[in-house]
């Protein structure tokens, strides 16, 4: 892995003219299921208006049966406590620090929720969302997020394991586009090129399962599932990447306890490049 310098400058000037989020919703602290609202404090300079933020997605819990996979977690999806909060707000800010210092974008120093039942998610070129093989997105917001995605918009979809998980990520996919197919991103993606190169990719864990170095889901359908990383995605009709997919890996997990010496740290380090690229790969593609 080595930087792409030269093309550095190139795109933070471009990140200037695409990243027109400021007229999106203000800024909201959620109760989350790790963190209460405080126990991370607010920046001093979490109200200023910057050229990127980290945009997270919001959905109503589902996945494994009518009461959803973790049912002490299905309140209203929208006021917090929910599994779309795992990580929040420490990996998003940890990670918001972590690009601001390494590519020299300007990035809001707090994360930004975007619910799916409004139009906020077209205030934001980029948007993340976490345990994507434990949710219940409905058809209606299938549909807004496949207009989003059209319309240049880009998803990282992150935290998923094995085969039951997997099923129920792809099940939502096939909502937003029955059309199209959920393929390998190949090793020359300019995505896995677009500051780093990133051609030597191995699994990422999440902090509760560094011992095993993978993460043996409760539906594993043998001893081996939830093994062995797969970066996936869907493309547009122009070979743009729209959706990029970290299957059998904790991306999230990896920015949250990156700062953390018992972390490994080169899974912290993949994982804050691989965070990287897709932004950059986003704002000029």
């Amino acid at each position: 892995m080595r930087w792409n310098w030269p093309v550095r400058a190139v795109l933070c000037g471009i990140a200037v003219i695409v990243s027109l989020h400021a007229l999106g919703r203000p800024f909201r602290e959620y109760p989350g299921v790790e963190y209460t609202p405080g126990a991370i404090p607010l920046p001093a300079d979490y109200q200023d208006r910057t050229e990127f933020t980290f945009a997270r997605l919001m959905f109503p819990g589902g996945g494994a049966d009518d009461d959803g996979y973790y049912p002490r977690y299905q309140g209203d999806y929208r006021l917090g406590l929910s599994l779309w909060t795992q990580d929040y707000p420490r990996a998003d800010r940890y990670f918001a620090l972590a690009v601001r210092r390494l590519t020299g974008i300007n990035v809001r120093s707090v994360e930004q929720v975007v619910d799916l039942d409004s139009d906020d998610i077209f205030n934001w070129p980029w948007v993340y969302a976490v345990q994507v093989g434990e949710w219940g997105v409905t058809e209606a917001q299938a549909l807004v997020l496949r207009e989003y995605l059209l319309r240049g918009g880009f998803f990282m979809a992150d935290d998923l394991h094995g085969e039951y998980e997997w099923q129920v990520f792809a099940r939502t996919m096939r909502m937003t586009f029955p059309d199209r197919e959920i393929v390998d991103i190949p090793d020359d993606d300019p995505v896995f090129h677009a500051f780093y190169d990133l051609d030597d990719r191995f699994q990422v864990p999440g902090w509760a399962h560094l011992s095993r170095g993978y993460k043996r889901p409760i539906h594993a359908t043998g001893p081996d599932d939830g093994r062995g990383a797969h970066w996936r995605g869907i493309y547009d009709d122009e070979n743009r990447l729209m959706v990029a997919i970290s299957y059998n890996s904790d991306l999230g997990d990896a920015w949250e306890w990156a700062d953390d010496a018992r972390y490994p740290s080169d899974r912290a380090t993949l994982a804050i490049r691989l965070g990287v690229n897709y932004i950059l790969y986003a704002m000029t593609h």
